[in-house]
């Protein structure tokens, strides 16, 4: 009996990371070629911008509130960084005579323009009590009208933006090692890298603590001294500067930019996290298990078109799986209560 409880426990607290297991288990018994170092590592590559999304949208549902602009912000920020970083025999440039930049100028001036974003999210929600879903609707649709008069501004009108610098580029295709399956992507370098310091962040720092109290019960928070408002906002404006940093790193994987880029990808972000174990009430929620949910989002997306199942039949199992995650997160806080 005392066995069956262990398991059932343990099962519980590492559902996540099972249900990964069997997604991979049963997409190689299918197509055991899907194991395989090049399926692997690119599985890796194209998750590398949203679990560093992912984890900007986590800093605020720990603290119960969601995040509806950070999809507009990667646009925003991809965009910015695109259009300051192309070659200058590029023929449709998009600043005619801008001088060539260092590359970390442009880099730095977008993620700021994400953490000014995120900065507003937090002012907005902590100074005027906006529920967070309000506040960050308005802010995706002012973000969207702002990165499109900027997109559409001559001699650029609304072009896509190309012919991004070698050195640009290299941000999202570069590799260290030898050129093959086993050479490592520097976006996923720096995307772990992220995910280390936002562990840092939530579990040894005082910002950490505060983020979870305040997810936890505010009104306890404010209680025990918590400046709830200025925590809000500095949280508010990691996540920010999170989705700016994420913006970059598209338009140099992808070799380019449009203002639509970004586009929902809020909610993939916000599902990988609640998968993972985020929970939606606020105050739950690990690195580990967030860079989870991304990946098994990455298995499915990946997986699933390599095996050739119909992309319609995506959509309905990631619904059904985020659908689930979420009843059984309210089932444990219902038990709880």
């Amino acid at each position: 009996m005392t066995r069956i409880k262990n398991a059932q426990q343990f099962a519980s607290q590492h559902a996540i990371y099972i249900v990964l297991l069997l997604l991979v288990v049963g997409i190689a018994f299918w197509d055991p070629r899907f194991l395989s170092v090049t399926t692997i590592r690119d599985i890796f590559l194209q998750s590398s911008t949203r679990a560093i999304i992912a984890l900007g949208a986590a800093f605020i549902l720990i603290t119960g509130g969601v995040d509806l602009s950070a999809g507009r912000v990667v646009g925003l920020t991809a965009v910015l960084s695109a259009s300051m970083l192309q070659l200058s025999e590029y023929p449709r440039k998009f600043f005619p005579d801008l001088q060539q930049l260092p590359l970390w100028v442009p880099v730095l001036l977008a993620i700021a323009a994400g953490l000014i974003v995120g900065l507003i999210n937090g002012f907005i929600v902590s100074k005027f009590s906006v529920p967070p879903f309000i506040a960050t609707l308005g802010t995706m649709v002012a973000v969207y009208g702002l990165n499109s008069i900027y997109f559409d501004m001559e001699p650029n009108q609304s072009q896509p933006i190309g012919g991004l610098r070698e050195d640009f580029s290299r941000l999202g295709t570069g590799y260290i090692g030898p050129n093959g399956p086993y050479s490592v992507p520097y976006i996923v370098i720096i995307a772990i890298a992220v995910a280390l310091l936002v562990w840092i962040l939530f579990n040894k720092t005082r910002l950490g603590k505060n983020m979870y109290a305040i997810g936890g019960n505010i009104q306890a928070a404010k209680v025990s001294g918590i400046n709830v408002s200025r925590n809000l906002i500095a949280i508010y404006a990691i996540a920010g500067a999170l989705y700016g940093l994420a913006g970059v790193l598209e338009a140099a994987r992808t070799g380019g930019a449009t203002n639509n880029y970004g586009n929902m990808y809020e909610l993939d972000a916000i599902a990988a996290c609640v998968v993972g174990g985020v929970s939606t009430s606020g105050g739950i929620g690990t690195v580990p298990g967030i860079m989870a949910g991304v990946l098994i989002f990455g298995v499915i997306n990946y997986g699933l078109t390599f095996i050739g199942v119909n992309p319609y039949w995506q959509l309905i199992i990631k619904g059904l799986i985020i659908v689930l995650a979420v009843a059984f997160d309210m089932r444990k806080y219902v038990s709880k209560k």
